[in-house]
Parts: C-alpha cells; structure tokens; sequence
C-alpha cells in the first residue's frame, strides 16, 4: 500500500491582473509550486457571470491551486490575505493528502 502524508490544498480566485502580484507572495513564501487555471463563469452573490467577450485582464479571474505543508500554510495564508483585502478573491483551504511529501 501506498503511504500518503498530510497536506494544505489552497485555492485563490482573484481578478488577473493581480495575479503577478500574487505569485511574487507565494514565491516569498517558500512555495514550491501552484497551477493556474482561468475561471471562465459562475455564479455568485450577485449572480450569474460569464468571461465570455471581455477584451483584455480587466474582469477576468484566475484560480491559483497549490499544496503546501501545514507548517507553512499560515504564513502563506497571511501574505495572501494582505494582497486580497484589497481585492475581489475567494480564499479556500482544504486538507488532502499527497504520496510524495517531498514535493511539498
């Protein structure tokens, strides 16, 4: 059997024009890797919303995933939230687990 070691998934929407902004904190702190995907649509409080159409970064939102280990996760954490207090984002933390801790 496989042995699997405990992690810190984090997940962060934000718009993308902050996104350099975010990668310089993540890279700050140690973090040894994230992926970025676009965010095409969703629905929120305010609705229902769609990138479909718009021109340029304004408007578009990206998600940033990484996995961390739990020592680091709160230092990661409050380098993120200094850059989203000011902006609109979507911070989730979740534990997973992982089969090469050294990678983390």
């Amino acid at each position: 059997m496989v042995q699997t070691h405990l992690k810190k998934r984090i997940e962060i929407i934000l718009e993308a024009p902050a996104l350099h902004r975010l990668t310089d904190r993540l890279n700050q702190a140690g973090v040894t890797g994230y992926t970025i995907v676009p965010v095409l649509a969703g629905r929120g409080l305010e609705g229902t919303w769609s990138a479909e159409g718009l021109a340029g970064d304004a408007g578009r939102l990206v998600m940033v995933i990484s996995i961390v280990d739990a020592a680091k996760a709160d230092d990661v954490l409050d380098r993120v939230y200094t850059l989203l207090a000011r902006q609109i984002g979507i911070v989730t933390v979740s534990d997973v687990q992982v089969i090469r801790a050294d990678h983390f």
